[in-house]
């Protein structure tokens, strides 16, 4: 089966492109080129419309009223599908802090159902934590908090059948120094959060292989003048990579601004850290074991704190543009390239590539996704 995809521009993890022509030949990206390659191929004509790699959202714990924590591998199949309608068409189902065993299993379910989804892509697993520390927890229970164990990370990558991406803990945990240095050696990467942690402990713990600050501002030691903190670590070091929430709510604008043009654009990766509650109506939800109230677009613990989000990585795009921090082509590449460079799965997802499968997205000139592709055949369109 044989495609001709023309649209007005395409967006490459070099840069921008078009108008042009863009083969997909069995589901697979073809080259782009000012003239149509084929004419015996489908045209599909996007005039007018951008054509975008698939988003990749590598911080996500539930959608569709499903939690990755229920351990429910129905579940994660409907957030799989759902996600289509986001513009995802790849993920890291993301757990949260909890015993060792319910971890355990989590992990195993997500690695027997990895293959067997029908929709966004499971690229692999995201751990955050349980390796944290009780002053910026956030929703994790720091029941669950414990120093980080390299035989029970094992455990649970064996349990998972390898495919544990990505892990996050506090720098100021004990032995965290060594746990970074193995991790990262078996080609995992080690994320920075929910943490009081001191720029000095940060900046030990990057040098020992981290790469990643979780969701940044949020769960961590803000900056001061005296003592920069995780946040200053985040803006200041190199060979990082940023996780940041663009809803409007966790970060404000400005600040979101300060780290793009501090870190670059280029190592700022957009994630929603969406909780079961997405796509859902306002109203009571669980995020873990946590009872969470959704209203006027947040969504909060009793207390008040903030707790996951709703957000839609296609509205973190259209956010980053709108609030004028950002160019269209930076807001696709931080919600496409970075988060798969940042989480050493750029080689199978994250850009438009000869060779790649076809996994992208049409949006308007004003940023508004209007169909998602997958495997170069359209599995959702705004009606």
């Amino acid at each position: 089966m044989k495609k001709v995809i023309y649209a007005d521009k395409f967006f490459l993890a070099s840069g921008e492109t078009g108008p042009g022509f863009l083969m997909i030949k069995d589901g697979i990206f073809g080259e782009i080129s000012s003239e149509n390659p084929d004419i015996d191929a489908e045209l599909v004509d996007l005039s007018g419309k951008w054509v975008a790699p698939g988003l990749v959202d590598t911080h996500i714990h539930g959608y569709k009223n499903h939690d990755v924590m229920d351990n429910d591998a129905g579940g994660i199949k409907v957030m799989s599908e759902a996600l289509l309608s986001c513009g995802v068409t790849s993920f890291l189902p993301t757990t949260l802090t909890s015993d060792h065993e319910r971890l355990k299993n989590v992990a195993k379910t997500i690695g027997e159902i990895k293959d067997d989804v029908k929709g966004a892509k499971i690229q692999g697993i995201y751990f955050e934590g349980p390796f944290f520390t009780e002053e910026h927890k956030g929703a994790q229970n720091p029941g669950y908090f414990s120093d980080p164990s390299i035989e029970v990370f094992n455990e649970w990558q064996e349990a998972s059948g390898g495919i544990i991406k990505k892990i996050a803990l506090a720098p100021e945990r004990e032995g965290v120094k060594e746990f970074v240095q193995q991790v990262t050696d078996s080609g995992v990467v080690v994320a920075l959060g929910h943490s009081n942690a001191t720029l000095s402990q940060a900046k030990e713990v990057v040098e020992s292989g981290a790469s990643v600050f979780v969701h940044t501002y949020n769960g961590m030691r803000g900056l001061n003048h005296r003592e920069p903190g995780m946040v200053g670590a985040a803006l200041s070091l190199e060979h990082v990579f940023s996780e940041l929430i663009c809803d409007g709510h966790h970060v404000h604008p400005t600040a979101a601004e300060i780290l793009m043009d501090s870190t670059g654009r280029d190592h700022v990766a957009l994630i929603t850290d969406c909780m079961m509650a997405g796509g859902m109506s306002d109203g009571e939800y669980m995020l873990g074991e946590f009872n969470v109230t959704v209203k006027d677009g947040t969504a909060r613990m009793r207390e008040g704190n903030l707790a996951g989000s709703i957000l839609k990585l296609k509205e973190a795009i259209k956010n980053v543009v709108d609030w004028g921090i950002a160019t269209p082509s930076e807001a696709i590449m931080m919600a496409t390239y970075v988060p798969a460079v940042s989480c050493k799965m750029d080689d199978i997802c994250g850009m438009i590539k000869s060779g790649r499968a076809a996994d992208f997205i049409v949006l308007d000139k004003s940023m508004n996704l209007e169909a998602t592709y997958l495997d170069g055949e359209c599995r959702y369109e705004v009606q």
